[in-house]
């Protein structure tokens, strides 16, 4: 089976979905032979941007990350069936930078996403990336479900 796939987007969140959606992604890039980029967003508001160092958070989340999926990250990097695997770490609003940081820019064919499984008051505040993802990118948006990715 052939995949249209030439480039697939990972959005990783740090929750219990993050190994799930990497897990996923690898799969689908190794299967289409597709280029794989991570990303992941260091959630910040503006009131609390006084004085932060942004590059070190984002340096700090890069080396947390590798570390967490170093096994993934392995794996995808060492498949020839993929030829390219990175992991880029951002600062700021979490829907603005994945659409306009990492989507726009990558233009993926692909956008693989985790859900996070908010209450309802919850989302009612926060609201839901894989929601704003579904709607904002004229791509295909792949939600991995808690306890998805077997």
């Amino acid at each position: 089976m052939s995949f249209p796939y030439l480039r697939i987007f990972a959005a990783l969140d740090g929750a219990s979905t993050q190994e799930a959606v990497a897990r996923r992604a690898v799969a689908l890039a190794a299967a289409s032979g597709a280029q794989l980029l991570f990303g992941h967003v260091v959630d910040v508001a503006p009131s609390d941007t006084n004085g932060a160092d942004f590059e070190a958070l984002a340096q700090e989340e890069q080396v947390r990350i590798e570390q967490e999926l170093a096994g993934v990250l392995a794996e995808a990097r060492a498949n020839p069936a993929i030829p390219s695997c990175s992991l880029e770490v951002r600062v700021g609003r979490v829907p603005d930078v994945l659409v306009e940081q990492f989507v726009g820019p990558y233009e993926p064919d692909l956008v693989v996403c985790g859900e996070r499984g908010l209450s309802d008051i919850k989302y009612a505040f926060v609201g839901s990336v894989s929601r704003h993802l579904v709607r904002t990118v004229r791509a295909d948006v792949l939600v991995v479900k808690q306890g998805g990715g077997r």
